[in-house]
């Protein structure tokens, strides 16, 4: 019954509909969370801006959980140094909101430094059986859940890349072990398997991914995969590890870039969109949430970088196949 969106999803109209879905005494059956675009926040008015046109869009007096969106080096000391947070105690206090939270992208360290600076009603973070140290990770998730934060886990199935066929030597791991169900199901009951997730947002595209989700959930329980059982989970993560075409560890030696390109992230997006087989979804990452300038495209061939890699990529050919794959629009 907790029902996510933002401001800006598909284009401004997410709160809109999921008004008028919530019409008909549905409001008072849900959880409704949605958030507030810190990017676009560059006044300390620019909160109540936000939340009266939120309000009105979802077409209700409150909102149970608003969460300052995607926290990260640039936008959590700009929004607590205009006094965000004040703001959002009157809010709280007005009952015009439930609960504070936010949404995170950024690095370990970041993560923990914003929970000790607030007594968050809860936390949303990027987290599933291949990114268990990325960004805030595991370490996050249980350090969250020490401090009394509910964890909100976000991208489940990595925007769709967990839920796709098989590769062969991924499938050989399942196959060959007890967890036989869908690659949607074993990636949410790893989740739901761990005590300190609150919930997993999933996104569902019809009744049916609806129906099986339900089921995955009611399946489930904390403690409920046993040690063998979750040691297969890491072996499925290093099949899929193993697949990975271009052997960049992320340690960042090549950077910077003195034309701006920033490498490491784009052989993470070509190795995902060979290991996964999610072209369509890589493409579009590619494309609206990875900076032009930051681009393979914009490898001028100095070769700087090269002798600086550890793992003696030959970055300049790489970089060179990058661009190509990821940036022809479609799947």
């Amino acid at each position: 019954n907790y029902l996510d969106t933002a401001y800006p999803y598909h284009g401004g109209r997410s709160e809109v509909v999921v008004g008028k879905a919530l019409q008909g005494g549905y409001r008072r059956r849900v959880k409704l969370a949605t958030k507030l675009p810190a990017w676009l926040v560059k006044r300390p008015d620019d909160f109540e801006r936000f939340l009266e046109e939120q309000l009105r869009r979802l077409g209700t007096g409150s909102i149970d959980y608003y969460l300052l969106h995607s926290l990260g080096a640039s936008s959590w000391p700009r929004l607590r140094d205009l006094g965000i947070l004040e703001r959002a105690e009157r809010a709280l206090a007005d009952g015009r909101i439930g609960g504070l939270g936010f949404s995170f992208h950024d690095e370990l360290p970041l993560f923990k430094s914003i929970l000790d600076a607030y007594p968050w009603h809860l936390c949303q973070i990027q987290y599933n059986f291949m990114d268990v140290a990325y960004q805030a990770g595991r370490e996050g998730l249980r350090y969250a859940a020490s401090r009394g934060v509910p964890v909100v886990v976000m991208e489940p199935l990595r925007g769709g890349q967990l839920a796709q066929p098989l590769p062969a030597a991924v499938a050989e791991v399942w196959t060959d072990s007890s967890l036989r169900t869908t690659p949607v199901d074993r990636a949410l009951q790893w989740l739901w398997d761990q005590p300190e997730v609150g919930t997993v947002l999933s996104g569902m595209s019809s009744l049916e991914q609806v129906r099986q989700n339900l089921a995955s959930a009611e399946a489930s329980r904390p403690g409920r995969l046993t040690e063998a059982e979750r040691a297969v989970y890491v072996r499925a993560k290093g099949a899929y590890e193993g697949l990975r075409p271009i052997p960049c560890t992320q340690c960042r030696y090549c950077a910077p870039c003195p034309h701006g390109v920033d490498v490491p992230r784009n052989f993470q997006l070509y190795n995902e969109a060979v290991v996964y087989g999610h072209l369509a979804g890589t493409r579009r990452t590619y494309r609206q949430f990875f900076a032009a300038e930051k681009r393979a495209d914009r490898c001028a061939r100095c070769g700087e970088c090269e002798p600086k890699c550890p793992q003696r990529i030959p970055i300049r050919d790489w970089l060179a196949k990058v661009d190509p794959l990821l940036s022809t629009p479609g799947a």
